[in-house]
Protein backbone atom coordinates (compact mmCIF):
# COMPACT_ATOMS: atom_id res chain seq x y z
CA UNK A 1 0.00 0.00 0.00
CA UNK A 2 1.62 3.53 -0.87
CA UNK A 3 1.99 5.94 2.04
CA UNK A 4 1.08 9.44 2.39
CA UNK A 5 3.83 12.12 1.14
CA UNK A 6 2.36 14.96 1.10
CA UNK A 7 -0.84 15.79 2.90
CA UNK A 8 -3.18 19.01 3.17
CA UNK A 9 -5.74 19.22 5.80
CA UNK A 10 -8.25 21.54 5.83
CA UNK A 11 -6.06 24.50 4.22
CA UNK A 12 -8.10 28.29 3.84
CA UNK A 13 -6.19 31.44 2.53
CA UNK A 14 -7.59 34.59 2.52
CA UNK A 15 -6.23 37.81 0.41
CA UNK A 16 -8.44 40.43 2.54
CA UNK A 17 -12.11 40.19 1.45
CA UNK A 18 -11.00 37.37 -0.96
CA UNK A 19 -10.83 33.58 0.07
CA UNK A 20 -8.31 31.93 -2.15
CA UNK A 21 -8.96 28.51 -0.61
CA UNK A 22 -11.36 27.52 1.80
CA UNK A 23 -10.62 24.12 3.83
CA UNK A 24 -8.89 22.73 1.09
CA UNK A 25 -8.11 19.50 2.09
CA UNK A 26 -6.06 16.45 -0.53
CA UNK A 27 -3.24 13.70 0.32
CA UNK A 28 -1.07 12.61 -2.44
CA UNK A 29 0.89 9.02 -2.03
CA UNK A 30 4.71 7.98 -2.63
CA UNK A 31 4.72 7.32 -6.27
CA UNK A 32 1.63 9.27 -7.79
CA UNK A 33 1.34 11.73 -10.67
CA UNK A 34 -1.81 13.99 -9.53
CA UNK A 35 -3.10 16.58 -11.93
CA UNK A 36 -4.40 19.74 -9.90
CA UNK A 37 -7.06 21.13 -12.45
CA UNK A 38 -9.71 24.12 -12.64
CA UNK A 39 -10.80 27.48 -14.18
CA UNK A 40 -8.44 30.84 -13.73
CA UNK A 41 -8.38 32.09 -10.18
CA UNK A 42 -9.76 28.65 -8.70
CA UNK A 43 -6.54 28.72 -6.15
CA UNK A 44 -4.15 26.13 -7.95
CA UNK A 45 -1.28 28.15 -7.68
CA UNK A 46 -2.28 29.98 -4.46
CA UNK A 47 -2.16 25.91 -2.83
CA UNK A 48 1.43 25.07 -4.06
CA UNK A 49 2.28 28.62 -2.80
CA UNK A 50 0.87 27.18 0.52
CA UNK A 51 2.79 23.95 0.37
CA UNK A 52 6.18 25.31 -0.58
CA UNK A 53 5.47 28.12 2.28
CA UNK A 54 5.72 30.98 0.07
CA UNK A 55 2.36 31.55 1.95
CA UNK A 56 1.04 30.99 5.26
CA UNK A 57 -2.63 29.77 5.57
CA UNK A 58 -5.07 31.53 7.59
CA UNK A 59 -6.33 28.14 9.05
CA UNK A 60 -5.41 23.99 8.29
CA UNK A 61 -2.24 22.34 7.86
CA UNK A 62 0.38 20.94 5.29
CA UNK A 63 2.27 17.78 6.22
CA UNK A 64 5.34 16.54 4.15
CA UNK A 65 6.47 12.68 5.25
CA UNK A 66 4.20 13.41 8.59
CA UNK A 67 6.42 16.18 9.11
CA UNK A 68 4.10 19.47 10.07
CA UNK A 69 5.64 21.94 7.60
CA UNK A 70 2.94 24.76 7.70
CA UNK A 71 3.80 28.43 7.45
CA UNK A 72 7.65 27.24 6.96
CA UNK A 73 9.84 29.34 5.15
CA UNK A 74 10.83 27.87 1.31
CA UNK A 75 14.51 27.42 2.57
CA UNK A 76 13.58 25.02 5.17
CA UNK A 77 11.05 23.22 2.83
CA UNK A 78 13.67 22.64 -0.16
CA UNK A 79 15.99 20.46 1.41
CA UNK A 80 13.26 18.22 3.04
CA UNK A 81 12.92 17.15 -0.72
CA UNK A 82 10.35 19.63 -2.20
CA UNK A 83 10.77 21.63 -5.11
CA UNK A 84 8.46 23.22 -7.76
CA UNK A 85 8.50 24.89 -10.78
CA UNK A 86 6.78 28.20 -11.60
CA UNK A 87 4.19 29.35 -13.66
CA UNK A 88 5.82 32.65 -15.10
CA UNK A 89 9.30 31.75 -15.55
CA UNK A 90 12.30 33.98 -14.75
CA UNK A 91 15.45 32.79 -15.51
CA UNK A 92 18.07 35.17 -14.11
CA UNK A 93 18.98 36.16 -17.71
CA UNK A 94 22.27 37.76 -17.08
CA UNK A 95 24.00 34.43 -16.20
CA UNK A 96 24.05 31.45 -18.38
CA UNK A 97 22.00 28.52 -18.04
CA UNK A 98 24.67 26.24 -16.05
CA UNK A 99 25.13 29.09 -13.90
CA UNK A 100 21.10 29.53 -13.26
CA UNK A 101 21.05 25.57 -11.97
CA UNK A 102 23.60 26.07 -10.21
CA UNK A 103 22.40 28.29 -8.03
CA UNK A 104 20.29 25.76 -6.61
CA UNK A 105 22.67 23.11 -6.61
CA UNK A 106 24.50 24.61 -4.16
CA UNK A 107 21.68 24.30 -1.77
CA UNK A 108 22.22 20.72 -2.02
CA UNK A 109 26.02 20.29 -2.64
CA UNK A 110 28.53 22.33 -1.27
CA UNK A 111 31.41 21.07 -3.40
CA UNK A 112 31.77 23.01 -6.47
CA UNK A 113 32.63 20.05 -8.72
CA UNK A 114 29.68 18.01 -7.60
CA UNK A 115 27.36 21.31 -8.01
CA UNK A 116 28.46 21.53 -11.48
CA UNK A 117 28.42 17.92 -12.42
CA UNK A 118 24.81 17.66 -10.71
CA UNK A 119 23.62 20.68 -12.70
CA UNK A 120 25.43 19.61 -15.80
CA UNK A 121 22.93 16.12 -15.07
CA UNK A 122 19.96 18.16 -14.63
CA UNK A 123 20.15 19.83 -17.61
CA UNK A 124 21.04 17.20 -19.99
CA UNK A 125 18.12 15.62 -18.42
CA UNK A 126 15.71 18.31 -19.64
CA UNK A 127 17.25 18.39 -23.21
CA UNK A 128 19.48 21.89 -22.65
CA UNK A 129 23.04 20.13 -22.66
CA UNK A 130 23.93 22.41 -25.16
CA UNK A 131 23.06 25.19 -24.25
CA UNK A 132 25.14 25.33 -20.82
CA UNK A 133 26.77 28.36 -21.51
CA UNK A 134 24.19 30.83 -23.22
CA UNK A 135 22.82 33.43 -21.71
CA UNK A 136 19.21 32.56 -20.06
CA UNK A 137 18.03 35.49 -21.48
CA UNK A 138 18.73 34.36 -24.78
CA UNK A 139 16.77 31.62 -24.85
CA UNK A 140 13.09 30.75 -26.39
CA UNK A 141 10.20 30.42 -24.04
CA UNK A 142 10.33 26.43 -24.43
CA UNK A 143 13.65 26.56 -23.37
CA UNK A 144 12.84 28.88 -20.75
CA UNK A 145 10.13 26.62 -19.08
CA UNK A 146 12.79 23.17 -19.71
CA UNK A 147 15.32 25.69 -17.36
CA UNK A 148 12.68 26.43 -14.79
CA UNK A 149 12.47 22.48 -14.57
CA UNK A 150 16.02 21.47 -14.61
CA UNK A 151 16.25 24.62 -12.16
CA UNK A 152 13.96 22.16 -9.82
CA UNK A 153 15.50 18.95 -10.36
CA UNK A 154 18.94 19.20 -9.33
CA UNK A 155 17.34 20.19 -5.91
CA UNK A 156 16.44 16.10 -6.04
CA UNK A 157 13.27 16.24 -4.96
CA UNK A 158 11.37 13.34 -3.50
CA UNK A 159 7.93 15.67 -4.55
CA UNK A 160 8.13 18.18 -7.64
CA UNK A 161 5.19 20.58 -7.92
CA UNK A 162 4.77 21.63 -11.91
CA UNK A 163 2.66 24.44 -12.70
CA UNK A 164 1.96 24.59 -16.24
CA UNK A 165 5.20 23.20 -17.67
CA UNK A 166 3.30 22.37 -20.41
CA UNK A 167 1.86 25.39 -21.68
CA UNK A 168 3.58 27.25 -25.08
CA UNK A 169 4.50 23.56 -25.55
CA UNK A 170 3.81 22.33 -29.53
CA UNK A 171 2.49 18.33 -29.49
CA UNK A 172 5.81 17.15 -30.40
CA UNK A 173 7.13 18.54 -27.09
CA UNK A 174 4.00 17.94 -25.28
CA UNK A 175 4.88 14.30 -25.87
CA UNK A 176 8.43 14.60 -24.98
CA UNK A 177 7.27 16.04 -21.47
CA UNK A 178 4.98 13.54 -21.03
CA UNK A 179 7.73 10.92 -21.50
CA UNK A 180 10.27 12.41 -19.37
CA UNK A 181 7.96 12.97 -16.47
CA UNK A 182 7.15 9.57 -16.60
CA UNK A 183 10.59 8.52 -16.37
CA UNK A 184 11.37 10.61 -13.46
CA UNK A 185 8.33 9.16 -11.94
CA UNK A 186 9.42 5.45 -12.88
CA UNK A 187 12.44 6.22 -10.54
CA UNK A 188 10.94 7.22 -7.39
CA UNK A 189 9.58 10.79 -7.72
CA UNK A 190 6.16 11.69 -6.90
CA UNK A 191 4.53 14.83 -8.78
CA UNK A 192 1.66 17.34 -7.77
CA UNK A 193 1.10 18.87 -11.47
CA UNK A 194 -1.63 21.98 -12.67
CA UNK A 195 -2.23 22.45 -16.19
CA UNK A 196 -4.75 23.56 -18.54
CA UNK A 197 -3.15 21.45 -21.42
CA UNK A 198 -5.80 18.56 -20.80
CA UNK A 199 -4.34 15.72 -22.88
CA UNK A 200 -0.72 16.49 -21.29
CA UNK A 201 -3.20 16.08 -17.93
CA UNK A 202 -5.00 13.05 -19.20
CA UNK A 203 -1.96 10.93 -20.71
CA UNK A 204 0.24 11.89 -17.29
CA UNK A 205 -1.56 11.81 -14.04
CA UNK A 206 -3.02 9.35 -12.29
CA UNK A 207 -5.65 11.00 -10.42
CA UNK A 208 -7.22 14.46 -10.40
CA UNK A 209 -7.98 17.02 -7.86
CA UNK A 210 -10.36 19.98 -8.85
CA UNK A 211 -10.82 23.29 -7.61
CA UNK A 212 -13.81 25.80 -8.41
CA UNK A 213 -13.80 29.36 -6.84
CA UNK A 214 -11.38 27.84 -4.18
CA UNK A 215 -12.63 24.62 -3.27
CA UNK A 216 -12.07 21.36 -4.21
CA UNK A 217 -15.58 20.07 -6.03
CA UNK A 218 -14.29 16.35 -7.27
CA UNK A 219 -11.58 14.44 -6.41
CA UNK A 220 -10.77 10.97 -8.15
CA UNK A 221 -9.44 8.58 -10.85
CA UNK A 222 -9.02 10.99 -13.85
CA UNK A 223 -11.55 9.00 -15.95
CA UNK A 224 -14.23 9.37 -13.50
CA UNK A 225 -13.47 12.91 -13.02
CA UNK A 226 -13.54 13.61 -16.77
CA UNK A 227 -17.10 12.61 -16.74
CA UNK A 228 -17.74 14.68 -13.39
CA UNK A 229 -21.05 16.65 -14.91
CA UNK A 230 -19.05 19.51 -11.82
CA UNK A 231 -16.41 19.63 -13.80
CA UNK A 232 -17.67 19.48 -16.96
CA UNK A 233 -19.77 22.72 -16.08
CA UNK A 234 -17.13 24.18 -13.90
CA UNK A 235 -13.97 23.80 -15.92
CA UNK A 236 -14.22 22.00 -19.23
CA UNK A 237 -17.73 23.20 -20.74
CA UNK A 238 -20.60 21.11 -21.50
CA UNK A 239 -18.70 19.05 -23.95
CA UNK A 240 -16.23 17.27 -21.74
CA UNK A 241 -12.88 16.23 -21.94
Amino acid sequence: MLSTILKVSGVTKRFGGLVALRNVSMEVKKGEIVGLIGPNGAGKTTLLNVITGFLKPESGNVYFMERDITGWPPYDIVPLGIARTFQIVKPLSNLTVLENVLTGAFMRHKDKNEAVERSKTALNTVGLGDKLDLKAGLLNIVEKKKLELARALVLEPKLLLLDEVASGLNPVEIEEMISLLKKLNAEGMTMVVIEHVMKFIMNLVDRLVVLHYGEKIAEGPKEEIANDPRVIEAYLGRTGI
